[in-house]
């Protein structure tokens, strides 16, 4: 068992406090990277990129917005006004589900999918750049798959949203 933190100096150097903030200051920072390059060169957020990936992976089934809200942990309000914005900018519709009257299904309009496409490009690019180029080759693969063990476990401890 580690010794037990008893000083915010002993805090601030302890390893486990120190790998996760790097975590995370890296995270914003590529966030803040590959966002603005999305809203530069696509004219959407990395929020809306996200968003059309996950309808684009839905098909012509749609995607309720209950789905798009827990996907992207947003409240099914944020979520709505998220999908709004998108289908005021033509890259989305939203359309009564035919077996639930009650639910609205989302899908990627032609301009949403081509959009999806652009914009897929650009951050892919940016992604070999920012995020694998500075990892060495052999190394790559695993970190790769040990965030999507950490993205998967973070993921099941959520609360599922209702």
């Amino acid at each position: 068992m580690d010794p037990e933190i008893t000083s915010a100096k002993q805090a601030g150097y302890d390893p486990r406090i120190l790998a996760f903030g790097r975590l995370q200051g890296a995270a914003n920072r590529l966030e803040y990277l590959l966002g603005r390059a999305l809203e530069r060169e696509c004219g959407i957020t990395h929020l809306m990129y996200e968003v059309l990936l996950i309808v684009g992976r839905a098909g012509d089934a749609g995607l309720t917005m209950r789905s798009i809200a827990q996907e992207q942990v947003l409240t099914s309000g944020g979520a709505t006004r998220l999908v709004d914005r998108m289908a005021a900018m033509g890259l989305v519709t939203r359309t009564v589900s035919p077996d639930d009257g009650r639910v609205q299904l989302v899908r990627l309009t032609a301009l949403g999918d081509e959009t999806t496409v652009r914009a897929s490009r650009v951050h892919v690019e940016n992604i070999e750049q920012f995020f694998f180029k500075p990892l060495p080759p052999e190394h790559r693969e695993r970190f790769a798959a040990d965030l999507r063990t950490l993205s998967h476990f973070a993921r099941d401890a959520l609360p599922r949203l209702r």
